[in-house]
């Protein structure tokens, strides 16, 4: 199978994820919405006709919402975010897959359409990538390993995009429509399912 969807996740554990939702909501509701946001990834990525791979950031569990008959799975390895990323892509290339594309795990407004899309814009650009409202992305893929995009870049911040931009800027890009990844208290306002733990 030429495709592959890479998602990163954190080991859900309590006051190990979304810290900075947790400031907002604390601890217990952060964890609840997270696992909610892994389900929904899951179901949105399952959907999608490829081979898919979740990387860990602590420990590959074997049983949990990524059943190993769907989900390769494996240790996310690196320093930081674009290292780890790097190492990702690196070994998706390496395992003969022909486009290569991570999501993030922490987006309610991913679809289907939105990885359908990423995958067809391969067919006739470099790479491509979706905005994220917070000024990083929650999509990136590509064709080819193209190393500078995963460094010098201050994860986490407003400056990811077009930071990243600037790296493809000899490149053919597509971009997705922007989403909103849930990192704060107030991302969650746009959602009456989450109301109840503001």
């Amino acid at each position: 199978m030429s495709n592959c969807i890479l998602i990163f996740t954190r080991n859900p554990e309590l006051g190990k994820v979304k810290s900075r939702l947790a400031k907002g909501i604390g601890q217990k509701n952060a964890l609840t919405i997270y696992k909610k946001l892994l389900q929904h990834t899951k179901e949105v990525v399952s959907q999608i006709d490829c081979e898919r791979w979740v990387g860990y950031s602590v420990a590959v569990r074997p049983n949990d919402i990524w059943p190993a008959a769907d989900f390769k799975k494996f240790q996310q390895q690196g320093d930081d975010l674009g290292n780890r990323m790097e190492h990702a892509f690196t070994k998706a290339f390496a395992a003969g897959h022909q486009k290569v594309i991570i999501v993030g795990s922490d987006l309610y407004d991913l679809r289907p359409k939105h990885i359908l899309e990423a995958f067809t814009a391969l067919d006739t650009h470099d790479t491509v990538i979706g905005p994220a409202q917070d000024g990083g992305y929650y999509l990136l893929g590509m064709k080819t390993l193209i190393p500078q995009v995963f460094s010098n870049k201050e994860w986490g911040t407003a400056t990811v995009f077009d930071a990243t931009l600037a790296d493809l800027k000899d490149k053919s890009l597509h971009k997705l429509e922007m989403l909103n990844d849930i990192d704060y208290a107030e991302d969650l306002k746009p959602y009456p399912e989450f109301m109840q733990y503001l």
